[in-house]
């Protein structure tokens, strides 16, 4: 699944877009454009695109033999395009649509790639391949080679690395069939081709019982932070959550107008610092149609979002189609079991929408805020918008801490907001807010301390 190119080579991408009676048009057009959003964050350079009306994908040749052929003038190498009638099956294909591509396309620069906006079958991608004598992508295999570019923690790439071995195993049988020999009554390839399937099957489970250790360092490293108060950063890719992240925290993260730009979790102090300290981390984007297996391997990612405190769910209010990007992250959500009552509702990019915009947006969306990340005042009043909501979280309480219990005092100065300090003969007595588990966790110490 190697990818690469080198600097006389660039991947021109042909995209297609397969449009069937249940699928409107415009959620196709919404589609083709996004995947045409991917390929350029992969590297590739998007030379055309096409959508075509056809009852089924699922279709052994997806594509009718007779406009694969015509397809095939698009792309390299066409003249060596075949595919054999009695393998495919015929389908009606918008002709208008295939000549406005065809004559769109006046610089003549041909696809070395064509890929298609919906999962391919094994047999599919070969029939394609054959076809039009290029390399065939689907929309997961490309972002699976996104998730794999943009990885970086070991805990990233061994999730990823699990979704693109499990896209891997069942085209093996294809990459071998053409160097199989007979001999005594059995296939030599069938021998090669279970032996790759062990291996990857193997190798998948190597990664698994690895990725289970650091899943277990990451528990143990949330469950340090359980008496914290936790903020999350959830959103569709590319909605300006890292750099929202970036404005609160005052740290150098990573900051990309593409998609996928943040895979791993990060989790920084929020900045200026408060009382108690509240982190804010920063989790992977949501997009349609996303692989079953990277939805599987990121869960535990996302359990930074599960466990958080406060949920910063930041929308991208310049993109038109924001309303099905907030219905994607929501499913995701609630696949989680993600609690949207602690949800605080960010319209990012408001300084890109005009003054009717953004009245239309208070209107529909009367509780959200409306905020640019380039803007400090909206910045400071995201700031304290997380305070107002953490402090309603909190419960009063007063403690009398003796003289001796030094050690609890930084406890409580660290984690809890202080109103008030009295200092008197036998100790100091403390007015203070806190989560109910941490006035617990405080109340045990005391008892310890003065046994």
């Amino acid at each position: 699944m190697s990818i690469a190119t080198t600097e006389d080579t660039i991947t021109r991408a042909l995209l297609i877009s397969i449009r069937t009676p249940n699928v409107t048009l415009q959620e196709v057009d919404e589609s083709l454009s996004e995947l045409s959003r991917l390929v350029t964050t992969l590297g590739f350079s998007v030379v055309g695109s096409t959508t075509q009306r056809q009852k089924s994908t699922k279709q052994l040749s997806v594509l009718g033999s007779g406009k694969l052929q015509e397809l095939a003038t698009l792309t390299d190498d066409s003249e060596q395009a075949a595919i054999q009638q009695n393998d495919i099956d015929s389908v009606e294909f918008d002709q208008d649509e295939l000549q406005q591509l065809l004559t769109s396309n006046n610089n003549q620069v041909q696809a070395n790639v064509v890929i298609f906006d919906c999962e391919l079958s094994p047999n599919q991608l070969h029939n394609v391949e054959a076809a039009l004598g290029v390399e065939v992508y689907d929309r997961t295999r490309v972002i699976i080679e996104i998730f794999s570019k943009h990885a970086r923690t070991r805990t990233a790439k061994l999730q990823v690395e699990i979704a693109r071995l499990n896209y891997l195993t069942p085209r093996v049988r294809d990459e071998n069939s053409g160097d199989r020999e007979r001999q005594k009554g059995r296939w030599i390839g069938e021998t090669a081709f279970e032996i790759n399937r062990r291996r990857i099957r193997d190798k998948i489970a190597d990664i698994k019982k690895e990725l289970k250790k650091l899943q277990k360092e990451m528990q143990g490293r949330r469950s340090g932070r359980i008496e914290q108060q936790c903020v999350a950063l959830v959103g569709y890719t590319n909605a300006g959550k890292s750099s929202l992240m970036r404005a609160l925290t005052e740290s150098e993260v990573l900051v990309e107008d593409k998609l996928f730009a943040t895979l791993d979790t990060t989790v920084r102090t929020l900045q200026p610092l408060t009382q108690p300290r509240i982190l804010i981390s920063d989790t992977v984007g949501f997009i349609k149609k996303l692989p079953h297996d990277l939805v599987a391997s990121f869960h535990s990612t996302l359990a930074e979002a599960k466990e958080a405190s406060l949920l910063l769910y930041v929308v991208d209010a310049s993109d038109e189609n924001f309303v099905s990007q907030l219905a994607t992250v929501d499913h995701v959500l609630e696949e989680l079991g993600v609690d949207f009552d602690n949800k605080l509702l960010l319209f990012n990019k408001a300084d890109c929408l005009s003054e009717e915009q953004q009245l239309t947006l208070l209107d529909q969306y009367p509780e959200a805020l409306q905020i640019s990340t380039r803007n400090q005042a909206d910045v400071a009043m995201v700031h304290q918008e997380i305070q107002n909501f953490l402090e309603k979280k909190m419960c009063s309480a007063c403690f009398n801490i003796p003289y001796t219990a030094t050690g609890i005092m930084g406890e409580i100065h660290s984690k809890m907001s202080v109103s008030e300090e009295q200092y008197n003969e036998d100790g100091v007595r403390i007015t203070l807010k806190a989560s109910p588990i941490t006035l617990e966790r405080l109340h045990k110490m005391l008892q310890i301390s003065t046994f």
